[in-house]
């Protein structure tokens, strides 16, 4: 990096660690623009209508990841596992709550410039993959994180292998695998992995 070059994520995400105040004016530009990234690729595949919405996705997300200053960011790779794990954790937490409301659970009415908009099947279908991941990492967390990144960070090959410290060709041989295995756990309803089957999953 040249003196005149912009900080990095990783830069700015390690002085505003060590406490450097002006780092998170200059942080939260380059995070929401990479969560809007991430949040694109899994919003990419939705039907009008039934669509997450995307600004409050992010800034859900963004909330979340700055309650994480006291980690010891280690790369840019770093922040892309923990930015798609909120993501799940958002939209599973979400998803849960859309349930308990259908169930006849208290409902509390949110502003639709707050609320992230999932339909009632899709609410289902995303508990219905968290549940196969959750299964899949009790023997295999690197297929389960495969998957996390790819579907919730919407993630590349590229990105997801360099998170995970292993080739492309490791990734694209074990995503394959998890796709198959992932099918055959949700086939008991029409869920997104059918439906995306020939997208990330």
């Amino acid at each position: 990096m040249t003196p005149t070059s912009p900080p990095t994520i990783t830069q700015l995400l390690v002085a505003w660690n060590q406490g450097d105040p002006g780092a998170l004016e200059q942080l939260t530009p380059l995070v929401y623009r990479e969560l809007h990234r991430l949040a694109h690729g899994y919003l990419a595949g939705e039907r009008h209508g039934h669509v997450l919405q995307t600004t409050a996705l992010v800034n859900e997300a963004f909330v979340r990841l700055i309650e994480w200053q006291k980690v010891e960011w280690q790369s840019r790779a770093h922040f892309f596992a923990v930015a798609s794990n909120i993501m799940r954790q958002i939209l599973v937490d979400y998803a849960r709550a859309q349930h308990r409301v259908r169930r006849g659970g208290n409902a509390q009415q949110v502003p639709l410039d707050e609320a992230l908009v999932v339909s009632n099947g899709r609410a289902a279908e995303l508990l219905q993959l968290d549940d196969a991941l959750n299964s899949l990492a009790k023997f295999d967390a690197r297929k389960s994180r495969i998957a996390e990144l790819r579907y919730f960070g919407g993630l590349s090959v590229e990105e997801t292998a360099l998170v995970l410290n292993v080739s492309a060709v490791t990734v694209m041989r074990e995503w394959r695998v998890t796709k198959a295995w992932l099918l055959q756990e949700m086939s008991k309803g029409d869920g997104m992995m059918k439906k995306r089957s020939g997208g990330k999953l």
